[in-house]
């Protein structure tokens, strides 16, 4: 009997040594095996659209480019009849660069005559004939106007008021030539830039009527063809200041134009 409780006891010590050896040694909740902390980057900040009220690119500025006006139909110019009738003339010419009826253009040296009559009725001082201030009152009795007479200290400036008016009206314009001696029509220009579009602009040709083409001037040179393109310093030739003892006036001196003004 010893010898069999002996090998039990044996027996019992080697089970609790094989349960000993399964038994955990901790917890439950300590058999969760702590992770390593992985530390992120932080996230990176969004961009920002490129805003819509950005500034624009300005737009650059117009350039002047090359512009023309001609009113001249063949058969619009008129000679003077008379040495003397050359306002006369020109207010024929006047009507028939504008005139698009087709009722016939005014040609007749009567109604030349009559035209004159009318200009000298309506000038002062005038030594006897007609003066810009009767040239510019029968244009705009006869339907043509209004028409004013002014005085451009300076020539190219009188070139850019002439160009102006005709560009904004349609119609011609009234040279005094000569230093007040004698009537032109200027019928058209060519310049660098719309004068209605551009305050400063350089006026490059003046097409003009003398009616007194094709007889010309001794001292002031020959009568150009009728609506020919002239350089400024061509027309500066024969387009002068006015002289103030040629005939009065409250105008101070400078170069006299015969303007067209819009219509009222």
């Amino acid at each position: 009997m010893i010898g069999a409780r002996t090998r039990l006891l044996a027996w019992l010590i080697a089970l609790a040594g094989f349960i000993a050896g399964c038994t955990p040694t901790v917890g439950l909740d300590d058999a969760v095996t702590e992770q390593p902390r992985v530390e992120l980057p932080a996230a990176a900040a969004p961009q920002q659209a490129p805003s819509s009220t950005s500034t624009p690119v300005p737009t650059p500025p117009p350039v002047p480019q090359p512009f023309a006006v001609d009113l001249y139909q063949e058969g619009d110019f008129v000679p003077q009849y008379t040495f003397d009738w050359c306002v006369a003339a020109s207010i024929q010419i006047a009507h028939n660069l504008v005139d698009d009826t087709g009722g016939g253009g005014w040609t007749d040296s009567g109604q030349q005559g009559e035209l004159w009559d009318m200009a000298r009725a309506r000038s002062s001082n005038s030594f006897n004939g007609a003066n810009p201030f009767g040239w510019a009152q029968v244009l705009t009795e006869v339907g043509m106007g209004p028409y004013t007479v002014v005085s451009i200290a300076d020539y190219g400036g009188a070139l850019q008021t002439a160009a102006r008016a005709m560009t904004e009206t349609g119609r011609p314009v009234g040279l005094v030539m000569w230093s007040g001696r004698h009537a032109w029509v200027m019928s058209g220009f060519e310049s660098v830039g719309d004068p209605t579009r551009f305050e400063e602009f350089s006026v490059t040709g003046i097409r003009v009527q003398d009616p007194l083409y094709p007889h010309g001037s001794g001292q002031w040179g020959p009568s150009p063809e009728p609506n020919s393109l002239l350089t400024p310093e061509q027309l500066a030739t024969q387009f002068v200041v006015r002289e103030p003892r040629r005939w009065s006036s409250d105008l101070p001196a400078g170069y006299l134009l015969v303007l067209p003004q819009a219509q009222g």
